[in-house]
């Protein structure tokens, strides 16, 4: 998805030129993206307004709820190592644990199964 998007933006487009200019054909700086955000925020009626920081985590955290190695999204994130990455995402859905252990550990076979079915009130 993210290749055919990145590939329509640079069609047509010279070697070095800009894929996202701003509307007046300037690059974005660090803080030109704060307004047209808070407006779409406020356009969808998302409240409070969402930032790119908290994009960053969604990403983040949609990657390690996945199953991505934490080596992975650590890289992606531009850290050098996984303690931020296990710190701020080790602690995600309170059922991703439980359900990762039992999608991954099988049956134990520890109980015999049985046709006897309790009855019903």
């Amino acid at each position: 998805e993210g290749r055919e998007f990145f590939a329509s933006c640079a069609a047509g487009k010279v070697s070095g030129a800009l894929l996202l200019p701003r509307a007046d054909g300037m690059p974005w700086g660090k803080s030109h993206q704060q307004r047209p955000l808070g407006e779409a925020c406020e356009a969808a009626r998302i409240a409070p307004a969402i930032s790119f920081h908290i994009l960053r985590h969604t990403y983040a955290s949609r990657l390690v709820m996945r199953g991505a190695p934490l080596p992975v999204v650590a890289t992606q994130l531009g850290h050098t190592d996984t303690r931020m990455v296990e710190r701020h995402y080790g602690h995600l859905a309170p059922s991703y644990v439980a359900d990762t252990i039992r999608a991954t550990l099988g049956e134990l076979r520890i109980t015999e199964k049985s046709n006897v079915a309790a009855l019903q009130p």
